[in-house]
């Protein structure tokens, strides 16, 4: 017989009564209308805020874009098609986000910030939201530290410095790619966290990247993010955000980032398709209203951050890609005013192998000479103006017989100054051997060369320098100004090889 003691009872039931909390959890929930296209609308869901995530009876995951008055209509993050009609749709709660921190280095991970790379899964306890609102005028400082990119034609005429954005624009096809993925291999050592954001691209296109970036040894500080043409819209739009996310994740815990978007034509291709199959108004070619706000936003992130917040900063180097050179066009007009310079590449420029195809008359950098080391203030002033002067003097030359001694020197020294920002793809070049090559051409030191031993000869003279003379980087770098001494040790360097070049070119 069990036996029943009433006080027992009755405090049990007082501690459940002390105990007793009421919790009430308001869950938002509506029902789809309509499904289709990546695009879902919702009926029911009053209390949603825009850009929040919503969860479907299938564990999809959309973006509420539209409120309107009777319906809201929601992006997919997948293909939609196990979403059914009348099925219920709840409100998460929360602003799209994701999860941070260092171990996403080396890693190739979606739009989601989920690998993809098949290397398991990534440990990270902090979230960062997507969309964060970019740091204010008074948590900046102006740039001052150099960005190098080890391209002589960027470094010396138009430089990048640390917290700027640098638009990089020509056609398909006349190196873009290059040049940002030659600016990231040349952080290595630099302490530099790179971010390579690819939007639309060929799997196979990235997939070389990546290669690139694992046999030159800079996956370890470079994080890419990658949505390739057969991804959803919405993702496509999303990756640059999710790249800013994970660089500003850096930024704010003062360290210096790099992040690359290539590129933002196929990000606003991906947000007009999105835009239109919500019934919201195109404007000029059929993009949204809003499209310049989808660039500033993520572009605004870029900074170079005050001191009281410790300096960190993040260098954006946005691409797009224009049709037949085409720069009024409505997307590039976009993103010129965002950012703080262009680098054009042309595909005339490209064809006559000239490569990196930058063209210097009208590329430009809005920071300036404040990103330039000393040394290479010194050797470079010359530069842009001489070739200036020589694109001129050849146009002009076209239609003369006859030149004076003095116009044909120039024109030789110019066909030899052309020569010096040639180079190979993956092979950047450091500062010391960038005021090497540009001290070699401007005081006429390759006049004695016929036009095609010039590459060559600055090939062979660079390795010789560094090889015999190492003093002459070390003074370089640890200086950081062209002193007396390594001017002296150049001139010595540039005479002995100069005489051993052209006795190995008559043999």
């Amino acid at each position: 017989m069990v036996n029943i003691r009433p006080d027992e009872i009755s405090s049990i039931i007082r501690k459940q009564i002390k105990d007793y909390s009421q919790k009430i959890k308001v869950v938002n929930v509506g029902t789809v209308l309509q499904v289709g296209d990546g695009i879902a609308r919702i009926y029911g869901l009053d209390k949603v805020m825009a850009g929040e995530l919503v969860e479907f009876e299938d564990r999809s995951i959309g973006i509420a874009l539209n409120l309107e008055s009777d319906n809201v209509g929601v992006v997919l993050m997948g293909d939609g098609s196990t979403i059914q009609e009348g099925s219920s749709v709840k409100a998460t709660g929360k602003i799209a986000q994701i999860p941070v921190s260092d171990a996403y280095l080396g890693r190739v991970v979606n739009a989601l910030a989920q690998p993809i790379d098949g290397k398991g899964q990534i440990l990270a306890s902090e979230f960062r939201l997507i969309e964060s609102s970019a740091p204010g005028i008074i948590s900046r400082r102006s740039v001052y530290e150099p960005m190098q990119t080890g391209l002589i034609a960027i470094d010396s005429m138009i430089p990048i410095g640390r917290g700027q954005r640098e638009l990089i624009i020509g056609d398909r096809q006349t190196g873009k790619t290059a040049v940002a993925t030659d600016t990231i291999l040349n952080q290595k050592g630099q302490n530099v966290i790179c971010v390579y954001v690819a939007i639309g691209q060929k799997a196979s296109s990235v997939a070389q990247v990546v290669n690139t970036f694992e046999e030159r040894g800079a996956l370890e500080y470079t994080i890419v993010v990658a949505e390739t043409a057969n991804s959803p819209a919405t993702l496509q739009y999303l990756a640059p955000y999710t790249g800013a996310a994970l660089a500003e994740y850096s930024m704010y815990r003062k360290q210096h980032t790099l992040i690359i978007y290539d590129d933002l034509s196929k990000q606003a291709q991906a947000y007009r398709q999105m835009s239109l199959l919500l019934r919201r108004p195109p404007g000029r070619e059929a993009y949204p209203g809003d499209v310049f706000y989808l660039h500033s936003r993520p572009l605004e992130r870029a900074a170079k951050l005050s001191s009281q917040l410790g300096e960190g900063s993040m260098t954006a180097l946005p691409i797009v890609e224009t049709q037949a050179g085409d720069v009024s066009a409505y997307i590039p007009t976009n993103v010129i005013p965002i950012t703080d310079g262009q680098i054009f590449l042309s595909a005339d420029l490209f064809n006559a192998g000239i490569r990196p195809a930058i063209n210097v008359g009208i590329s430009v950098s809005r920071v300036g000479s404040a990103a330039q080391i000393k040394a290479m203030k010194q050797v470079a002033g010359k530069l842009k103006l001489e070739l200036a002067q020589f694109a001129e003097l050849e146009a002009f030359a076209q239609f003369a017989s006859d030149l004076d001694k003095a116009t044909q020197n120039q024109l030789a020294r110019g066909q030899r100054l052309r020569e010096l920002p040639k180079q190979s793809q993956s092979s950047p070049l450091a500062v010391e051997e960038q005021v090497a090559t540009i001290y070699t051409g401007v005081n006429g030191y390759l006049d004695v060369l016929e036009v095609d031993q010039v590459k060559k000869f600055l090939v062979q003279l660079r390795e010789y320098l560094m090889t015999n003379k190492p003093q002459f980087a070390e003074i370089v770098r640890s200086t950081k100004i062209f002193t007396e001494q390594a001017e002296n040790i150049l001139k010595e360097t540039i005479k002995e090889h100069t005489e051993l070049f052209l006795l190995q070119e008559e043999k």
